[in-house]
């Protein structure tokens, strides 16, 4: 039987096509969203282009995307894996394959191995340096799942997680990691906290029923301020790794589109709509796009 898509899936437009036998795994990896990739990808595009290896190394670009899919996915999976009894008690996540039985938990461990062999190969085709920086995130992917039940931001753990593209895109290309990298690296996890903020509000109640943490909890009624302070920290640190490969005001201008759609982010935000916290929450695609233009400007000049 095929389980009901959840409220933010994209299911028609991309799980239905699929066969019938295996819609359920393609949603357990979240397939059927992928602003989830995208939004795993876009700083790992920002390090190789800010970087300098738009040109030269323009093959990262697409082993980067493909390792973002199949990577997210294996995320998404052992989320579900961890999660599947909580995911039952929450109106938003309840029909989920893992939590609602479609897919058995033995077969949702044989799906995560197969997405990390794809990410493996992916692996395989960076340089050394780049390898070791990947390998170094999955101490803080094994944690994420667990943090909701510590901590009241669990945003700021996938922060460092869903960043840490940018600073394996830039060891890829230099085979180090210098300051702008790091600060690279900040700003996205800003930015994460921020845009992941927003998602939570769709699930501020469910998640007080069942006793999860989250920064849309945490932050109450000045959300949206918390969520402006984020992304201006995110644009202060994106300002300084710009300054560090290129020290002139004008390339700073760069930034310039990126920070109004953060801005209209933050002043149209409806925080009591989860319809509209949605279609924020998704509208961060563009902002990544945005950057990514910013540090191919900057990055080849």
């Amino acid at each position: 039987m095929i389980q009901a898509a959840p409220p933010d899936s994209q299911h028609h437009g991309i799980i239905g096509l699929l066969p019938r036998a295996a819609q359920p795994y393609a949603s357990l990896a979240r397939f059927d969203r992928p602003i989830g990739w995208w939004l795993l990808y876009w700083p790992c595009a920002w390090g190789v282009a800010l970087a300098g290896g738009a040109a030269r190394d323009w093959p990262l670009f697409g082993w980067l995307l493909i390792g973002a899919i199949a990577m997210r996915g294996a995320g998404c999976v052992y989320n579900d894996i961890v999660d599947r009894d909580l995911d039952a008690r929450v109106a938003r996540t309840a029909s989920r394959p893992l939590a609602s039985g479609a897919v058995t938990l033995r077969s949702a461990w044989i799906w995560l191995g197969l997405l990390c062999a794809i990410g493996l190969v992916v692996l395989l085709e960076l340089p050394r340096f780049a390898q070791i920086v990947a390998l170094a995130s999955l101490a803080l992917v094994a944690a994420y799942p667990f943090m909701k039940r510590v901590t009241w931001w669990p945003q700021a753990w996938l922060g460092l997680v869903f960043s840490w593209g940018a600073l394996v895109g830039w060891a890829a290309v230099w085979d180090m990691l210098p300051r702008a990298g790091y600060l690279l690296w900040l700003g996205g996890v800003f930015w994460v906290v921020g845009y992941d903020t927003i998602y939570a509000l769709q699930d501020r109640e469910d998640d007080a029923l069942v006793g999860i943490g989250s920064s849309a909890r945490a932050m109450g009624e000045r959300v949206r301020f918390g969520i402006g302070a984020c992304y201006c920290a995110a644009l202060g640190f994106w300002l300084i790794a710009i300054w560090q490969v290129r020290s002139d005001w004008i390339a700073l201008v760069a930034l310039i589109p990126a920070a109004l759609h953060l801005l209209w982010q933050v002043a149209s935000l409806d925080p009591d709509d989860g319809a509209d916290a949605l279609a924020k929450f998704r509208s961060n695609r563009t902002t990544g796009l945005l950057v990514a233009l910013a540090c191919l400007v900057v990055g080849s000049a």
